[in-house]
């Protein structure tokens, strides 16, 4: 009797041990640097971990010389404030830009519409924004980055950076900083290689231009006047653009002598009257036109008495300068479509046989991956200029 109760003593006490010790932990899960746990019941809130101390930095030099870290690539690019279609265009050159960019200013130029509707079909579920987009607004858009112009630095950015958003300023505006800031557009969206593929590319459609006309004398190069139209409030301006912009140097490159810089110019488009442009008297006038119809300024002028009597007019040299969704005079990619166009029309003898609906095709298949169908359809209608 005493040893069955003794042996039931002790089951109780070995139950009892065994309830008082505790279980053995779960292993706690591993998370890599740039992984996010969603916290319940919350399933919006995040916490991102910081990057592991051997992931390497990205160091971004923008072009105002400012150096832009990053701890991981930037997956959330915004392009924000004015000008944004160059920029945007420039940045859809890299195939990454079509998942990462998240939102973008408005960048339709005139009733034509937004040529990124051609290379993005997914463009219409992104956050747009108008060009004087204020930076609350950009920060509700949650970038990793925002990509913006060298001159929108004081309004835009400043307020940005001074709340944390990286900032990465492009300026985009001459052939030397094409090659820049491609450069850097391939160090945010991760392709340094296609950076190097199209600096090369814009290289060679330089070369293609200007070795041709190696060996010019002066004399040998036509007084040119590019001319800026505008009917803005139904008052009918002409304008002409700084030294130092596209419009200038893309004259020089194309074998011309740029009429215009023999006045003082202001920093901006410089407004001319008719007599102004008559006492040039220049042997090649290009008219452009950013929201009208560049044929048709072109026709009506080619039909007032006043520009009858100008040199361009009478020798059947004015022409207008050629534009699809945007002008290829500006600092967008296709300036490289404007420079060939123009030094084509100043010195067609040294370029035989050059057809430019075909080297245009080429240029969107190249550099979009634009196929046939969709230029024939939705690109070529819209070709205005004297291409042929």
């Amino acid at each position: 009797m005493r040893s069955r109760l003794a042996l039931s003593w002790m089951l109780a006490l070995s139950l009892l041990l065994v309830a008082c010790t505790p279980a053995a932990s779960a292993p706690t899960p591993t998370l890599s640097p740039t992984s996010a746990v969603t916290i319940a019941p919350e399933p919006t809130a995040t916490v991102t971990l910081s990057p592991s101390p051997t992931q390497a930095l990205i160091t971004v030099t923008d072009a105002l010389g400012r150096e832009v870290i990053f701890s991981q690539p930037p997956q959330r690019v915004v392009i924000a404030g004015r000008a944004t279609a160059l920029l945007a265009d420039a940045a859809y050159l890299f195939p990454e830009a079509k998942e990462k960019v998240a939102a973008l200013s408005r960048t339709s130029q005139g009733a034509e519409g937004d040529f990124l509707t051609l290379v993005d079909p997914n463009l219409g579920k992104k956050i747009v924004f108008e060009t004087n987009v204020g930076a609350e607004q950009v920060v509700a858009s949650q970038p990793d980055v925002v990509i913006m112009k060298t001159y929108m630095a004081e309004s835009l950015g400043k307020p940005l950076e001074t709340l944390g958003i990286p900032v990465v300023y492009l300026s985009l505006e001459t052939p030397e900083e094409y090659q820049r800031d491609l450069r850097i557009l391939g160090q945010i969206f991760q392709n340094p290689q296609r950076a190097e593929e199209l600096v090369s590319y814009f290289d060679t459609q330089i070369q293609n231009v200007t070795q041709p006309l190696q060996g010019l004398l002066p004399e040998q190069k036509p007084r040119t006047l590019l001319l800026y139209y505008s009917d803005r409030d139904g008052q009918v301006a002409f304008n002409v653009a700084p030294k130092a912009w596209m419009q200038t140097i893309m004259t020089e490159l194309a074998g011309g002598r740029p009429v215009w810089t023999d006045i003082e110019l202001g920093s901006g488009w410089t407004k001319v009257n008719l007599e102004q442009v008559a006492a040039w008297d220049a042997d090649v006038i290009a008219i452009i036109a950013y929201t009208a119809n560049p044929d048709e300024v072109a026709a009506r002028l080619k039909a007032d008495p006043q520009w009858q009597a100008m040199r361009a007019v009478r020798d059947g040299r004015l022409y207008a300068f050629p534009k699809d969704f945007y002008s290829w005079d500006q600092p967008d990619v296709r300036w490289v479509l404007g420079l060939r166009w123009l030094a084509w029309r100043l010195h067609p003898e040294a370029y035989p046989g050059l057809d430019m609906v075909k080297e245009v095709r080429a240029f969107f298949e190249q550099l979009y991956g634009m196929d046939a169908k969709i230029f024939d359809a939705r690109l070529l209608p819209l070709l205005k200029g004297d291409l042929r």
